[in-house]
């Protein structure tokens, strides 16, 4: 089984406008609302392509219990832990002439609350996979990661990390089977300029056993397991929404690799993931990836 962790899930709120006025009655011209955060967006996208995921992490209040209906109604199974303080937050995205964001700050869980979400993952099996997302919201402890991903140890998981700075560094001792930095994340782990290949190259000297540097319109590569270095272009198109892209660019390397076991493939299709949201209002639809992965696939023939 797939596991997807979001530790401070969210519902978007998008509004669009013609304009935007602050200190005045704004009018919206269309609306609407997502449920997201960076665990759920790969579970989604997974949905998409065909596998089945469990969406774990923390909700609280009626937000909490409208994200986890509008999920499970999306066919996608979960086992969240429901805090007693707090509401899961609301992101209100203003699209106008400029794009403005406020963000709230979410259902904050306590000691006991946590320990019942690692209780969950002590109970994954040999083979399972676990994906820890996003970052950890600066009220909650900083090693919530790595009481996760102990809670996990000890059996053949392969675990998968998207996250950066030094939340990604402490995660190489687990040898994640997969992370998946940007370009300019890896030059402030490294602190100085570095190479997409030479910083790939790096983080699996470090412990990470497959690494993939996006680098936007410039596409990605992977660092892979087997020694080897591959590389995906993007497909193109009017980038309308690059929020989700990196989850989705995770969700169809995991589909990829899942299906054939094949480096070259597994790239491509989380290339063409992460493209299809980018050229998306919302995250990426099976048939748009499935035809971006066709124009991957004959640009590398």
């Amino acid at each position: 089984m797939i596991y997807t962790v979001t530790v401070s899930p969210a519902i978007d709120y998008v509004v669009h406008l013609d304009s935007f006025e602050t200190g005045a009655t704004n009018r919206t011209t269309a609306e609407e609302y997502y449920f997201g955060g960076k665990g759920i967006n790969v579970s989604r996208v997974l949905k998409e392509l065909g596998l089945s995921s469990v969406a774990l992490g923390f909700v609280g209040g009626f937000t909490g219990q409208a994200l986890e209906k509008g999920l499970k109604d999306a066919g996608i199974e979960t086992d969240f832990v429901h805090v007693r303080e707090g509401v899961t937050r609301i992101n209100v995205k203003i699209k106008a002439e400029k794009e403005t964001e406020i963000n709230g700050q979410g259902a904050i869980p306590d000691d006991g609350e946590l320990c019942r979400l690692t209780k969950k993952l002590e109970k994954m099996e040999n083979g399972d996979i676990l994906i820890i997302s996003g970052n950890i919201p600066a009220a909650m402890p900083q090693d919530t990661y790595d009481r996760l991903m102990d809670a996990a140890g000890g059996k053949d998981i392969r675990l998968i990390v998207d996250t950066n700075g030094e939340l990604l560094v402490r995660a190489l001792r687990y040898r994640p089977f997969l992370v998946k930095p940007n370009l300019e994340e890896l030059k402030g782990i490294f602190g100085m300029e570095i190479t997409a290949y030479e910083g790939a190259s790096r983080l699996r000297e470090k412990g990470a056993r497959n690494v993939i540097v996006s680098m936007g319109g410039d596409g990605a590569v992977l660092a892979a397991e087997d020694g080897n270095c591959y590389e995906a272009g993007v497909c193109s198109g009017d980038v309308i929404n690059t929020v989700g892209s990196g989850d989705s660019m995770v969700a169809g390397f995991l589909a990829g690799y899942m299906e054939t076991g094949d480096y070259q493939y597994a790239l491509d299709m989380g290339s063409a993931a992460g493209s299809a949201t980018a050229i998306s209002p919302g995250l990426a639809e099976r048939g748009l990836i499935e035809a971006c992965l066709g124009k991957l696939r004959r640009a590398d023939r």
